[in-house]
C-alpha cells in the first residue's frame, strides 16, 4: 500500500457568490475524476482556510501536492505557494493550470462565431512577472491560429495593455466591432471590470468545463512523478 497522497487545490479566493461556486465545483469535479482522492480546499487570499494553515493541519507522513487553481505563474505561484510548500517536508508545488494549448480551444468555443472584421481581447488578470505576460502571448498566438480576428493580450491589473487600452487599440486599427475573450476561471471582481472596457461582447469564464479539473489532475500527476524522483535522488 503507497503512501497516503493528497491535493491542495489552491484557489486565489473572491467575494463573489457564483465564483466561490465554480470553484467549488471545480474541485468536486476533480474528486469525482478521481475517486479516493483527497481534495482540500485552500486559498491565497479572501478566503479561508489560508493554504498555510492547511499545510500546517496536514498529519505527518501525508504526501501532499499543492495544485494552483490558478491560470499563469506570478505572485501567489512563486511566493505565497512556494513559501507554504517549503515549510512542510514532503509537500510540492505543481503548475498552474494554464496556459496550456486546450484552453485555447476553451476560449475559442466560449467566444464564439464572430465577423471576420472584428478584434479579440485576450483579458487576463495580469501579473507584475513578466514570465506571466509572456505566457499569456503564447496563449494569445495559440487563440489566433483558431480565428480569423486579430487577437490581442491585455490585463486587468499590473501590465500593459489594460483591456480598455487594448479594446481602443483594435478600434483604431480598424475593427468593426470587439470582443474580450475573458482568460478568467470564474465570475469575480476581474470578470466584472470586463463589461466596462467598451467592448460589444464579453466571453464567458472558463469555468465550468471538465477540462480544468482534467488539467489539475494531470498536474497533480506530474508533480507527484517529480516528487518521487527528488527523493530517490536524495536517497543515494
Amino acid at each position: 500500500m503507497g503512501q497516503e497522497k493528497v491535493m491542495i487545490a489552491c484557489s486565489h479566493g473572491t467575494n463573489n457568490a457564483e465564483g466561490q461556486e465554480c470553484i467549488n465545483q471545480l474541485r468536486a469535479d476533480i474528486a469525482a475524476l478521481r475517486p479516493g482522492l483527497s481534495v482540500l480546499e485552500a486559498y491565497v487570499d479572501v478566503q479561508e482556510p489560508a493554504l498555510p494553515d492547511v499545510v500546517a493541519g496536514l498529519a505527518p507522513g501525508v504526501q501532499a501536492v499543492v495544485v494552483p487553481l490558478l491560470l499563469t505563474v506570478g505572485f501567489h505561484v512563486q511566493v505565497d505557494i512556494a513559501q507554504a510548500v517549503a515549510s512542510r517536508p514532503n509537500t510540492f508545488a505543481a503548475e498552474p493550470l494554464g496556459p496550456d494549448p486546450r484552453l485555447a480551444k476553451l476560449l475559442d468555443e466560449r467566444v464564439g462565431e464572430l465577423p471576420a472584421d472584428w478584434g479579440i481581447v485576450l483579458a487576463a488578470a495580469g501579473s507584475s512577472r513578466p514570465e506571466a505576460a509572456e505566457q499569456i502571448e503564447v496563449l494569445a498566438a495559440d487563440l489566433a491560429v483558431r480565428r480569423p480576428q486579430r487577437v490581442l493580450a491585455a490585463y486587468g491589473a499590473s501590465a500593459r495593455p489594460s483591456v480598455p487600452e487594448a479594446v481602443e487599440a483594435l478600434r483604431a486599427n480598424g475593427a468593426a466591432g470587439v470582443a474580450i475573450a475573458s482568460y478568467l476561471l470564474a465570475p469575480g471582481y476581474f470578470h466584472d471590470q470586463l463589461a466596462k472596457a467598451g467592448a460589444e461582447l464579453v466571453a464567458a469564464p472558463l469555468l465550468p468545463s471538465i477540462l480544468l479539473a482534467e488539467l489539475a489532475l494531470e498536474h497533480f500527476d506530474r508533480a507527484v512523478s517529480a516528487g518521487a524522483v527528488a527523493a530517490g535522488g536524495n536517497a543515494d
